[in-house]
């Protein structure tokens, strides 16, 4: 694996930093414990929010399987300096609680998942009071979501998607309405008979029914994603676009397999994929997506798309509904 460049001054980076614009200092905070009655491990989240700025929209990010609340800073930083308040919470399958897949906790973790994100939420007061100097900078009505692997499957119950029981019935509406937009990446796709075994007995909530996901989304993929869950290729990672009403575009990475060029950490051992240039225009696009969903009268996604056609060819495709 190739460390990092010091530099990712590409002609696309450059048009898309042109749209997007500077950052700002970030200022992070961990962790902040929260009210978690009846969870086998306190909650602990990050938040991370920029120095300056009033009326803040709130990012609510839930991380990949093993990760914590100390991973995916090359996304939730940049996020941050560009004008989000960022939440990451550890959620219990986390490498440093060392929960075994045989122990009765793990079998709830995601539901846990997706009250761990809400807990945040809910207990907004204290996120908010953990950071010197964001107190009154926070809309807190502006709420996004995102998440990773594991994590975009909680985020997708947020937006809408259901679970479909053995007889193939959308399961409980676990939505928030509380959260306007959100971004999927590498999500997992539906279930059925190419699910490995071992997804089938670990992972029941890997069934999902996307039609009920009705909230603004953009699905992320790379075009190299393998799933170990599952025989479908990279294709599966697309089904949230495919079947979900509310999932308005589609980016493709070229190249890109399931680390997606290393959002996770850089130099991680999950990060078989390493591109900088892969991660910056992430960046940018998934920051343009959000801006844009919580403001519709602001071009700043249609800008970032036009760019990516035009200059970012070799690197992603973005599809529209």
């Amino acid at each position: 694996m190739s460390s990092t460049p010091a530099t990712t001054d590409t002609p696309i980076v450059r048009a898309l930093d042109e749209i997007v614009g500077a950052g700002d200092r970030v200022v992070s905070v961990a962790p902040v414990t929260l009210d978690a009655p009846g969870r086998a491990r306190p909650l602990d989240v990050r938040v991370s929010a920029p120095a300056s700025g009033e009326n803040l929209p709130v990012l609510l990010f839930s991380h990949g399987n093993g990760w914590s609340l100390d991973g995916y800073a090359p996304l939730t930083a940049f996020w941050a300096s560009r004008g989000f308040v960022v939440v990451q919470p550890t959620h219990l399958d986390s490498r440093r609680y060392g929960i075994p897949l045989d122990d009765p906790a793990f079998g709830q973790i995601w539901s846990e998942r997706r009250d761990d994100l809400l807990r945040a939420l809910d207990q907004f007061d204290a996120v908010e009071a953990a950071v010197p100097g964001l107190a009154g900078r926070v809309d807190r009505s502006r709420v996004v979501a995102a998440g990773h692997s594991w994590g975009a499957q909680t985020v997708q119950m947020l937006l809408g998607a259901r679970i479909l029981d053995a007889s193939g019935n959308a399961g409980e509406d676990l939505a928030d309405r509380r959260i306007k937009a959100g971004v999927l990446l590498a999500a997992t796709g539906i279930g059925g008979v190419e699910l490995h075994p071992f997804a089938k007995e670990h992972f029941p909530f890997m069934n999902p029914s996307f039609a009920e996901l009705t909230t603004p989304t953009l699905v992320v993929a790379g075009d190299h994603d393998q799933s170990q869950m599952s025989s479908r290729g990279p294709d599966w990672f697309t089904d949230a676009y495919t079947h979900s009403p509310g999932a308005t575009d589609l980016l493709t990475l070229f190249g890109a397999e399931h680390s997606l060029g290393g959002i996770p950490n850089w130099e991680a051992a999950e990060t078989t994929d390493e591109d900088p240039e892969r991660v910056a225009v992430l960046q940018r696009l998934t920051t343009a997506y959000l801006r844009s969903a919580l403001d519709p009268s602001d071009p700043v996604w249609k800008r970032a798309a036009a760019a990516l056609a035009d200059r970012g060819t070799g690197t992603g495709r973005i599809d529209s509904k």
